[in-house]
């Protein structure tokens, strides 16, 4: 429990039947005025019906705040994440820990707004969402008062929270009375889904569970090729047909849709340190990374590449733990978009039963000098000669080291 009163909170809230108990539980718990914040971050849902559960569960009008984030939040979050093409552990998108920062951030403006102390949110205790939004928290108002439900209440098991709610007239849908087969989380850029069914890790994953992408052996027997414009490291047009953020992510999520592209089966190490069974689907993200890539192949010098090369990892582990308004984030932030100033031009992909594959890429800043890789003898900058002193140079080390073995035995 906080260590002062809670007088108004600001809850991160779905419209779904835990956080509606969570509203009535810190109406009735701490005694404190509610105001809710729904976001709209492209998860494919109707969000007037949280608006109306909250109206039902007694909250004000003026308490109510839903907004849709869906430009911002891949404008300004995932749109820099990509520019570092950035993969916890060699293969996640991130499209769960992305969002946190965006709601988090959101929730504090909206406190700030209405005068409220605290702000609270409906992720466990096991996980690594609790972290991600309070760290963005603490990082934009050091002295908010945090409320975490999960770790505080006493309501353990699917039948005490239904109950719980039957007894505070909450509505409960038919479907949600018994015990889910597994955990969603969605926005624009994936969806996930995690525990039940889920949870052992030797076990495919049920073709129920897949809801943003057809399966691969379903998918077209006939590609589809389809052309992606960057400006400055950013994905600005599909097809030659410019297109906000949002707009193009969903375009390709479309596409990827279709051709059963972005599933990704993954047992992952948690930053509370336990490991974690998931599915991911990313269709979008999927077919952006290697485009992005492509163009960076052709535009980015190879000190320049390597070097983000080498950054990602550690970028890539900053979000998912939850740091993404911690200084060295915003650091390794501006190295990257400084590396984008000439991450501009277009690339041909063919998508194919699940697989992406680059075909073509062009740019108006290409470093590709066709006369100094070609076969063919022309008027290049090259002098084959100069290879042998340079060859030479960059053995000596090792035929230092290797007359030493030859002396020493």
């Amino acid at each position: 429990m906080p260590a002062k009163p809670v007088k108004k909170v600001v809850l991160a809230y779905s419209g779904g039947l835990d956080t509606s108990i969570i509203l009535k539980w810190l109406q009735t718990t701490y005694g404190c005025e509610v105001v809710t914040f729904t976001a709209d971050l492209g998860q494919g849902e109707e969000l007037e019906p949280a608006r109306r559960k909250a109206q039902l569960l007694g909250i004000r009008d003026e308490n109510i705040f839903i907004e849709d984030l869906r430009e911002e939040f891949v404008r300004d979050y995932v749109f820099p994440m990509f520019r570092a093409n950035a993969l916890y552990e060699g293969v996640y998108l991130l499209g769960t820990s992305i969002a946190r920062p965006l709601i988090a951030k959101k929730q504090i403006e909206i406190a700030e707004k209405v005068g409220a102390d605290a702000v609270s949110h409906g992720a466990t205790g096991k996980g690594n969402d609790q972290v991600r939004f309070e760290l963005g928290y603490y990082a934009l108002k050091p002295d908010i008062t945090v409320v975490a439900p999960w770790r505080e209440w006493d309501l353990r098991s699917r039948e005490q929270l239904i109950d719980f709610a039957e007894k505070n007239q909450i509505p409960i849908a038919k479907d949600k009375r018994g015990e889910a087969p597994f955990s969603v989380d969605a926005n624009l850029l994936h969806a996930s889904s995690e525990g039940k069914v889920l949870e052992d890790p030797a076990v495919e994953v049920p073709d129920y569970v897949y809801s943003r992408t057809i399966s691969p052996e379903e998918a077209p027997d006939r590609a589809t090729v389809i052309r992606i414009g960057f400006e400055r490291g950013d994905a600005v047009s599909v097809d030659g047909a410019k297109l906000s953020p949002a707009t193009l992510l969903a375009r390709l999520n479309e596409l990827g849709r279709a051709n059963g592209i972005g599933r990704l089966d993954l047992v992952e190490n948690r930053f509370v340190g336990m490991k974690s069974r998931g599915m991911y689907e990313t269709p979008g993200g999927t077919i952006l990374l290697p485009a992005h890539r492509a163009v960076e192949s052709i535009t980015l010098d190879r000190g320049a590449a390597h070097l983000k090369d080498e950054l990602m990892p550690r970028y890539a582990e900053l979000i998912y733990n939850g740091f993404w308004f911690s200084p060295e984030r915003e650091m390794l932030q501006a190295l990257i978009d400084r590396s984008q100033e000439m991450v501009t031009g277009e690339v041909t992909l063919k998508l194919y039963k699940g697989g992406v594959h680059v075909i073509g890429r062009t740019s108006p800043h290409s470093l590709y000098d066709q006369d100094l890789v070609t076969f063919e003898e022309g008027a290049v900058a090259y002098d084959h000669r100069d290879a042998a002193g340079f060859i030479k140079l960059n053995a000596l080390r090792l035929r230092t080291l290797a007359q030493r073995r030859k002396r020493d035995g």
